[in-house]
């Protein structure tokens, strides 16, 4: 098993989507402005604050340093020029934050990735004697799932499924869940123990990985709700996990069915897709 506690790692960060995904946002509104400026007609607004009154006066000439004093009749025009010194002065704003995110985005995704392989790009017995600040999606996923645990033992006279990993699980709605993340790719434990802060120990149905995000969730699936002594004990369980700190939707994924009304696969592929990959 490897030496390294995930937790010393370099939390990822969403600093480069977000950037890129504004660097697109200004990009498209700068060229949208650009092309209304070449439609604008020549001349500049200048705007004079007269007491409570504020005043507009229109210089077509360079050379003019007063202008022509536009009425209030004259509202259309008045936002006509308006607009388009705010363009003007926009589009130099846009330009400038769209030089500093390209820079951004051309040398900030390269040290991630740099960073990453200063570890991942050695040879395991290497890896071993280090102490890494990050490391590759793979090389994480694979520490994580190298976690010994003891699962809750499965009485025999419970039905048998087996999922793909050839694990057993107590349902068919757990073994579609299990397969449908290993399909994805998407490391997972499976009743691998938890304590909780009041000191009781539970075991989650899976204990989950979004390996992008390095963030670990809990799901449980609660398979019987038509059940009242169940459903009972599935919300004292959620109070029990809450009171620890764990949150649902963001720590804490939960399932639900009943015999009429069972758990579809395309349910679990929205949760998947929502908050593990």
């Amino acid at each position: 098993m490897k030496n390294q506690k995930n937790s010393v790692l370099i939390r990822p960060t969403d600093l480069y989507i977000e950037a890129q995904r504004r660097y697109k946002e200004l990009e498209q509104i700068r060229n949208e402005r650009r092309k209304a400026l070449e439609k604008a007609p020549a001349g500049k607004i200048h705007v004079v604050k007269d007491g409570s009154k504020t005043k507009f006066y229109l210089r077509t000439d360079p050379k003019d340093k007063t202008g022509r004093y536009l009425p209030v009749h004259e509202q259309e025009k008045i936002k006509i020029y308006v607009r388009k010194a705010y363009d003007e002065k926009l589009v130099k704003m846009l330009d400038k934050e769209i030089k500093g995110l390209g820079r951004l985005l051309a040398d900030g995704t390269e040290g991630v990735d740099l960073i990453r392989k200063a570890y991942s790009d050695n040879t395991y017995r290497v890896q071993k004697l280090i102490e890494p600040a990050d490391m590759s999606d793979e090389d994480y996923a694979a520490i994580w799932l190298d976690h010994q645990y003891v699962k809750k033992e499965i009485s025999e006279t419970v039905a048998y499924y087996e999922s793909d990993h050839k694990e057993r699980v107590r349902s068919k709605s757990e073994l579609t869940i299990a397969n449908a993340l290993a399909r994805h790719g998407i490391p997972y434990r499976y009743e691998c123990p938890l304590v909780l802060k009041n000191g009781i120990k539970i075991y989650p149905d899976f204990t989950v990985l979004n390996v992008k995000s390095r963030h670990q969730f809990y799901w449980e699936h609660r398979g019987m709700m038509d059940n009242p002594e169940y459903a009972r004990h599935t919300v004292e369980r959620l109070k029990q996990y809450m009171r620890s700190g764990m949150i649902p939707g963001r720590d804490l994924i939960i399932t639900e069915e009943t015999s009429e009304n069972p758990l579809g696969t395309d349910e679990i592929e929205v949760i998947i897709k929502e908050y593990l990959l």
